[in-house]
């Protein structure tokens, strides 16, 4: 298989981007929802997995003053067990953490036991249950939080992160 590239989601990701999501979830994300995400939500950001030039993977979250929410991660079925999704989550946490982020949550499927121990091999903890959270099945979400991020990278900069 080629490497791995894992980098900032642009606009020009949404198709691609979109199309994983329909391929992992039961009640998608719509185009629109990717699209407004990436030029309207200043909280969101954005990263996308890519194999020979194929978005194979993406993950996200919105960041609010110095917590991070993680709203979705996916990886195509093709690509599962090979670390990627493990690889953006954990590249998502830096990139939170270079914006000042220390802490991160999110909530996950109640009977998803591969995503609950992806996010307790990257230092998640168990801290509630929201119940019939998901829409499509009533299912409970499993609420999960990160209180140590990785430390920050001195060097980072991003043109639309204000700075004072």
């Amino acid at each position: 298989m080629a490497d791995i590239i894992i980098r900032r989601m642009t606009l020009t990701d949404v198709p691609a981007v979109h199309a994983v999501e329909n391929a992992c979830f039961p009640r998608p994300w719509t185009l629109e929802d990717f699209e407004k995400e990436m030029t309207q939500n200043v909280c969101a950001r954005y990263l996308v997995a890519e194999a020979d030039g194929k978005i194979i993977g993406f993950a996200g979250a919105w960041i609010v003053l110095d917590e991070a929410h993680v709203t979705n991660i996916a990886v195509l079925r093709e690509y599962r067990g090979m670390g990627i999704g493990k690889r953006l989550t954990a590249a998502l946490l830096q990139y939170a953490a270079n914006l000042g982020v220390v802490y991160a949550t999110l909530e996950v499927r109640k009977s998803n036991a591969v995503a609950q121990n992806l996010y307790k091999s990257l230092g998640f903890v168990y801290v509630g249950t929201r119940k019939r959270y998901y829409e499509d099945s009533g299912e409970d979400a499993l609420i999960f939080c990160l209180e140590h991020l990785p430390a920050p990278d001195p060097d980072f900069a991003e043109a639309e992160t204000v700075t004072e």
